[in-house]
């Protein structure tokens, strides 16, 4: 139940930051974000899909630890990739 090619495709040629860029901090943490999405949805039809639940929370935790390291990288790349991603309010 990944991510569909042309969706993470899509999701990189918008986070990445030169042309050979797929694995930078800020890529994976959109590609993560995509996917939590997509879990989140999932689980509002299936409630007691507690399997689904316990990766959720593992990506969510992936994802946070992520962004604890952008954020001591630089406090500018960070506040990009939350605002462009909607997450932190």
């Amino acid at each position: 139940m990944g991510l569909q090619p042309e969706k993470k495709r899509e999701v990189i040629d918008r986070f990445k930051k030169s042309d050979s860029d797929t694995g930078s901090t800020e890529v994976q943490v959109a590609l993560l974000s995509e996917r939590i999405s997509q879990l989140t949805e999932h689980l509002k039809v299936h409630k007691k899909d507690f399997m689904t639940r316990r990766g959720l929370l593992k990506l969510v935790g992936q994802r946070r630890r992520l962004l604890n390291y952008l954020k001591s990288q630089g406090i500018e790349r960070y506040r990009t990739v939350i605002a462009e991603l909607g997450i932190r309010r």
